[in-house]
């Protein structure tokens, strides 16, 4: 047993590496998971990318990132539901069955939550049925609440799972990210009742250190540098039933300014000591 049979890495912690030298990390370090992201695959060419990930021996755990579906405009909502079936696509052909969908901010003027997030309902209803014919399925992602004008409209795990709850576990499920939820005292509460009906399809670790960048979305901090508890984190979604992989997915202006597989070895050895690895 090496303590990283359930570590996955994601791309965006170390993003720095260019994808052969990162799964060339991975295999050194004993690391068999990775997690995606859409525009650096597309860059080094989706095909490509699919024949590194077998070549490497990994397992891609989840693809960043679908959604952005809150659109008004008939035009603009059209073109966001082509983009997020070409997101499928990608994801099936890169070997993953997880496509994360972070929903959206507010349109220009507009102020109206609940109306967003129905719109976000009604193309989960076109996408849903079209991902599990290419054997993929949607995480719903819950973002901070400090990000819901601009990024997302679904702040919590409770406003996710009403959304998911609309379809069939498995086309559609949530994404629990420790950076985004780590404050919400009805999280563990949420998390058993994804946990339950088949909807945790994804599990994501960060860290909160505080003062946050100006960016706010660049500040998710080293594993064990922050305010949050992993291993109680862990071990709600592991009471759920969770037994997928753990994902640290940090974005980090310091990280990112470091040797790459420097960052990676020490992520490696965080999460050892931080998420019972």
């Amino acid at each position: 047993m090496t303590g990283l049979e359930r570590f996955s890495v994601n791309q965006m912690t170390v993003r720095q590496l260019p994808l052969p030298e990162l799964f060339s990390a991975c295999r050194e370090l004993g690391v068999g998971q990775v997690g995606l992201w859409r525009e650096p695959v597309r860059e080094y060419g989706l095909t490509e990318t699919a024949a590194l990930v077998r070549d490497a021996g990994l397992r891609v755990t989840t693809l960043c990132r679908g959604g952005f579906l809150t659109a008004t405009d008939p035009e603009a909502r059209a073109a966001a539901l082509a983009d997020n079936r070409r997101a499928v696509v990608e994801a099936a052909t890169l070997g993953t069955d997880t496509l994360v969908l972070v929903s959206g901010g507010l349109p220009p003027g507009a102020k109206d939550l609940r109306a967003a997030r129905e719109r976000v309902a009604d193309a989960l209803t076109d996408l849903a049925p079209y991902a599990e014919s290419h054997g993929v399925r949607l995480a719903v992602e819950p973002l901070h609440p400090m990000l819901a004008a601009d990024r997302c409209v679904v702040s919590t795990l409770d406003q996710a799972l009403a959304l998911a709850e609309r379809f069939p576990a498995h086309q559609v499920g949530v994404a629990v990210d420790t950076y985004h939820v780590w404050w919400d005292d009805r999280a563990p509460a949420a998390i058993a009742r994804a946990g339950a009906a088949g909807r945790l399809h994804t599990f994501q670790l960060a860290d909160w250190t505080t003062p946050l960048p100006a960016g706010v979305l660049d500040g998710r901090g080293q594993l064990g540098d922050g305010s949050v508890d992993f291993g109680e984190w862990q071990r709600h979604v592991d009471a759920a039933g969770y037994t997928g992989p753990v994902e640290v997915e940090l974005f980090n202006e310091h990280l990112w300014a470091r040797d790459g597989r420097e960052v990676l070895a020490e992520t490696v050895a965080r999460f050892r000591k931080c998420a019972g690895g």
